[in-house]
């Protein structure tokens, strides 16, 4: 018999549509991988963080995301999520650290509580502008954000 050795390294990506149904696709999608790989331990926090970034980039964009998941291996676990703005917001343009006064949201409010969030649950987080595109064609490059945390194994 032939035993397999599972990697400890994967990667996963999905394409997920302007739909505000997409950040609910990505926590499901996050569930199964994470469960799949023995990193359960994680899935709330990456589930939660997650759908912040996927509905961000619903509310401020007019185009699909994408979203890809990796095991760096070590384990750390990165979420990336692309989305066609080229405008990368705080925290994501600042290293992890950086600017300690942090704002909290009014109680009532709707929105405001990513930073809050991403700080108090993610190891690292950045950002890259990939651009307004190729000038003529419509569209932008966009920019990725990601964060990164680590298992508890």
């Amino acid at each position: 018999m032939v035993t397999v050795a599972l990697p400890d390294t994967w990667t996963y990506a999905l394409r997920l549509p302007h739909d505000p149904r997409a950040a609910r696709v990505a926590r499901m999608t996050v569930r199964a991988a994470l469960t799949g790989h023995g990193m359960a331990e994680s899935v709330d926090d990456v589930e939660l963080l997650t759908s912040e970034l996927v509905t961000n980039a619903y509310r401020h964009t007019k185009g699909p995301a994408s979203l890809r998941l990796t095991a760096l291996g070590d384990g750390r676990l990165r979420v990336g999520v692309w989305d066609s703005s080229p405008h990368v917001p705080a925290p994501f343009d600042e290293p992890p650290g950086a600017g300690a006064g942090v704002r909290h949201a009014p109680p009532d409010a709707e929105g405001g509580r990513g930073l809050l969030l991403l700080r108090q649950c993610a190891n690292s987080w950045g950002g890259w502008s990939l651009g307004d595109g190729l000038p003529g064609r419509g569209g932008g490059a966009g920019k990725l954000v990601w964060f990164e945390v680590r298992g508890q194994g």
